[in-house]
């Protein structure tokens, strides 16, 4: 959130998205120092994150496909990394290189498709009192899409291919989301997507149900998002950086060892998801 509030009033989103690039590579300079190497690699993350989710929304203005794109990747990140870093047999050059040429990229790319790129506006952090619990809900929602997302463990997962068939789905969920947010409006994508993956939740042992539950309940990812960036639109960095505090907020129980629950609660959680999605929804709307 910190950084959210300086990529708002700063208005140089591509550079702060670039230093993060940059960030993580000079943590990998410092393993031997895991306390420092962790505070720098999740800066660098957040700078990230932060800077090119502040672009992405600026130029994609009304539209949800680019956001969606944008933060569809992040499962298969968190899936390799994981397992890459567990096994200690992925070579660290090659994320530093790929890291700098991702750092290139953004730099060029302000440079070369400057008129494309939209300038933040006015920087105002104060939420409008007519938006304010519908902010609430939405930072609500996204710290239940996070608990369920992560706390969520089918029977089948281990077996086979399910588990990369799982991110998969986590993933075009997210891209799925935005494009059909487009065509058909959020109201209609929330209420089939999570009332749909409420009712699979309830089926875990059939892999195609749990498949299928997640990627319907990952649609509403850019949704959430979207809105949130258009109830506070002089704040988008501290928005983004806000959702990003509920996914941590989300991932605390299973850090903590907290028990999985039982799969009906995962049903129960994607319908007050859905309540709390169409109230944020239905106070836009009518607050504009």
């Amino acid at each position: 959130m910190p950084i959210g509030i300086v990529a708002d009033k700063l208005n140089r989103n591509h550079l702060i998205a670039a230093i993060g690039c940059i960030l993580i590579c000079v943590a990998f300079g410092l393993t031997g120092i895991p306390l420092i190497a962790t505070i720098i690699v999740g800066l660098g993350n957040g700078m990230f994150h932060i800077g090119g989710g502040v672009d992405i929304l600026n130029i994609s203005e009304k539209k949800g496909a680019a956001l969606g794109i944008f933060v569809s990747p992040g499962a298969f990140g968190v899936y390799f990394g994981t397992v890459l870093g567990r096994n200690g047999d992925f070579l660290s050059i090659l994320i530093i290189v790929l890291l700098l040429v991702a750092a290139f990229s953004i730099f060029a790319m302000k440079r070369i498709r400057k008129e494309t790129f939209v300038p933040n506006v006015e920087f105002s952090p104060i939420v409008p009192t007519r938006f304010f619990i519908a902010v609430i809900c939405l930072f609500l929602v996204v710290c239940l899409r996070s608990y369920v997302g992560l706390a969520i463990e089918f029977p089948w997962k281990s077996i086979g291919y399910w588990s990369i068939i799982l991110v998969c789905a986590s993933a075009f969920g997210k891209v799925i989301g935005g494009f059909l947010l487009d065509k058909f409006g959020a109201v209609k994508i929330t209420l089939l997507s999570l009332g749909f993956a409420s009712l699979l939740f309830l089926l875990p042992q059939i892999p195609i149900a749990g498949v299928s539950g997640v990627l319907l309940f990952n649609m509403t990812m850019p949704i959430t998002l979207w809105f949130l960036a258009r109830m506070m639109p002089g704040a988008k960095g501290f928005s983004f950086g806000l959702l990003t505090f509920a996914l941590f907020l989300g991932f605390l129980p299973g850090h903590l060892g907290v028990s999985a629950p039982p799969f009906w609660l995962f049903s129960s959680l994607s319908v007050i998801s859905l309540v709390l999605l169409m109230f944020s929804i239905r106070r836009y709307d009518n607050g504009k």
